[in-house]
């Protein structure tokens, strides 16, 4: 295991990262020929709509072995190819959730994007240590300087760069090892020969001071590398010292490895694979995963003592069932033995199992702790669900999602396909947890949820040629949401029916509070009653029926978050007292805390960023303006400028086209979810006015 690296290739779109993982395949013997993405001829990129379109939109699993060019060592590497655009950010959270490394990867003139920033922050939710590849340092106008300035600005890293390139651009021309204070070359066919030979005389002083400025940085985070310095011991730093430095501050991520080079030109991806083993960590590195005794809800620590337990993380639908991805990360796993899913309290029995290369299936009959496998189970699985063979079951930390921003109407063009429609969205759902399909309760219209119009796009295509449905969809609107403002308000509720014979009956008081801003899409329930004046049997009923209160939705009939509901007294009945009655008791509670308090409006608000050329930034910051956007930042580089707002996503369908009509097309835009802020009362009186 020590020699096993579980790793993941995340980036903003375009920054070269499935070029990056394609020639990675190439030099570690997995495929023959790379693919290109432009070609449509990846390996990873296997689904019809991603190569026609020319992007990721599942994560890819592969394996490969490495045999690192200077050491020797052999390595097994397990790689997931992250997507890049927004809209598929659920693949990159769910990826990370169980990966134990990352490689992000950068455009070499763009530098840190919006979306690099989106990853990081899914990266750093779950402590994966990384390294960094600068790519495309090939392309005009790259500056790595720039990039590492980024780096430490945007991401608060503290960079440390292992090379510098020889020149850029045009111009570029290999590496600097700055371990080795080598320069470094590749030719041949795939650039599969690498040359090393003496520092250019024209690079000698700015790589003695890069290699300088390296040590000095690790000096001030570890302890042997600083007492050479103190001695005045600064030449007797050996590579292999500098490594080890750099490998323990890569692993409790006080510091990030930086390395550059050019996928397209296949320059620097046999020194970011040896990064990869230098720096990153096994799955034995990697701190226990925490877990939850299912029915104790006491803590526990998944160890190599603890019996079989993995993760579900993926799930796949397709004509010939249901693939599930399992990280296992305790015990051994076989064809044929039955684990006890925690969600649903029932054994799953595994039928087959598979190492996936892409969309190619390699069947295996067992799996060990560390290792990436897809199953046929037999039984209910879903993303996020622990099987496990303890017992009393434990459930791993679960995977968080981002929630929908965008709603669209949908209906199957023939009404004798009403049925099958239903079945194919129950099937994406499962497959892609950040679409929720529902049924508007006005109009009986199906609606699907998701995070962005391309998602929503790429579900229709795949209704079409995976299902065999013609659809149509209606104009996307906006997923609001309501929050109300409780602080220090209690209500009660109470269902009582008695009709001569058995009765029902149920009484809650609950005091309600509301959780801070960023928990907008929770409810907490927190049972503080006392004596046992409700039954501990029907304290689950009264949750449910304020989590169900909650998702019916508020004043405008949208989902209802960031609240905290106490449940501190109550009273309840020997004979009368039932599960539904508790229930009903705690939405009468809900209901009466919205006559009480009313409800704000809440609206999903974007992070935009804009690259204009200089003469159009006045024009853009005006337009950004016009649509109810913040401008946070400008920020001046050569000849352009990027414009950094957050908008209301509302006000940003059909930006693309005005934006392009701004800048005469020169323009280019990204943009991430960033939340939710209260709506300003003119939307509001829309909204409510609209909903009557």
């Amino acid at each position: 295991m020590r020699l096993r690296r579980n790793i993941g290739i995340i980036a903003h779109i375009d920054a070269g990262k499935t070029t990056v993982s394609e020639r990675i395949l190439h030099y570690t013997g997995r495929v023959h020929a790379p693919g290109d993405t432009h070609d449509g001829n990846t390996v990873l990129d296997h689904d019809t709509i991603e190569q026609r379109k020319g992007i990721t939109i599942n994560a890819a699993a592969t394996f490969c072995e490495w045999r690192h060019s200077l050491t020797g060592v052999h390595c097994h590497i397990n790689l997931i190819d992250t997507p890049g655009h927004v809209d598929f950010t659920a693949e990159v959270e769910r990826s990370l959730r169980v990966l134990d490394g990352a490689v992000c990867v950068l455009d070499g003139k763009e530098g840190v994007e919006a979306q690099t920033e989106t990853v990081w922050r899914q990266a750093t939710r779950y402590a994966v240590p990384c390294v960094v590849f600068v790519n495309k340092i090939d392309k005009r106008g790259a500056d790595f300087g720039r990039c590492l300035a980024d780096l430490e600005l945007r991401l608060r890293v503290h960079p440390l760069p292992l090379q510098i390139p020889v020149d850029t651009g045009d111009d570029f021309d290999g590496l600097v090892d700055l371990l080795e204070m080598q320069a470094v070359r590749f030719g041949g066919e795939y650039g599969a020969s690498v040359a090393r030979s003496s520092v250019p005389d024209a690079m000698a002083a700015e790589a003695e001071a890069a290699r300088r400025a390296l040590v000095d940085r690790l000096a001030d985070l570890d302890d042997a590398i600083a007492g050479l310095v103190l001695d005045g011991r600064r030449d007797d730093i050996t590579p292999e010292q500098i490594r080890n430095a750099v490998r323990a501050a890569t692993l409790r991520r006080a510091a990030v490895p930086v390395l550059c080079g050019s996928a397209r030109l296949y320059a620097g991806v046999q020194p970011l694979l040896d990064a990869v083993v230098d720096y990153l960590p096994s799955p034995e590195e990697v701190p226990p995963q925490r877990a939850t005794g299912v029915e104790t809800e006491e803590p526990v620590e998944v160890t190599p003592e603890v019996a079989t337990t993995g993760l579900v993380f993926k799930t796949v639908s397709d004509a010939y069932g249901t693939l599930s991805y399992v990280r296992l990360f305790a015990g051994e796993l076989t064809v044929g033995e039955g684990l006890l899913n925690a969600r649903t309290a029932r054994r799953v029995r595994v039928g087959r199992m598979y190492r996936m290369h892409a969309q190619h299936r390699e069947p295996v009959e067992s799996a060990q702790a560390g290792d990436f496998v897809a199953v046929v189970a037999q039984g209910d699985v879903r993303t996020g669900d622990t099987l496990t063979g303890c017992d009393p079951a434990i459930a791993l930390e679960p995977i968080r999602f981002p929630e929908p921003v965008i709603v669209m109407a949908v209906e199957a063009a023939l009404n004798a396909d009403a049925g099958k429609l239903a079945e194919a969205l129950a099937a994406r759902e499962r497959d892609d947890p950040t679409l929720r399909v529902s049924t508007d309760r006005a109009t009986g219209e199906t609606l699907v949820a998701g995070i962005g119009e391309l998602q929503l796009e790429v579900l229709r295509e795949r209704l079409q040629t995976l299902h065999g449905l013609q659809v149509s969809f209606g104009p996307p609107r906006v997923a609001f949401r309501e929050a109300i403002p409780a602080d220090g308000l209690a209500t009660e509720g109470l269902h009582r029916k008695q009709s001569g014979g058995s009765g029902s009956f149920g009484h809650v008081k609950i005091r309600w509070s509301s959780l801070p801003a960023e928990q907008f899409d929770q409810v907490e329930f927190v049972d503080s009653t006392r004596g046992g004046v409700i039954p501990k049997a029907f304290i689950r009923s009264v949750e449910a029926g304020v989590r169900a209160a909650a998702a019916t939705g508020g004043l405008a009939g949208f989902p209802v978050g960031g609240i905290r509901a106490e449940l501190y007294d109550g009273t309840s009945h020997d004979v009368d007292g039932k599960d539904f009655a508790f229930a009903d008791a705690a939405r009468l509670a809900f209901k009466a805390l919205l006559e009480e308090a009313g409800t704000e409006i809440l609206e999903p608000v974007v992070r935009v960023e804009v690259r204009v050329p200089d003469e159009f930034t006045g024009p853009v910051i005006g337009d950004l303006n016009a649509r109810r956007g913040r401008i946070t930042d400008v920020e001046a580089l050569e000849g352009e400028s990027v414009v950094r707002a957050v908008v209301p996503l509302a006000e940003m369908f059909g930006y693309v086209g005005d934006m392009r009509g701004l800048t005469q097309g020169r323009g280019t835009y990204s943009m991430e979810p960033a939340g939710y802020e209260q709506a300003p009362q003119h939307v509001k009186q829309q909204i409510m006015e609209s909903r009557k």
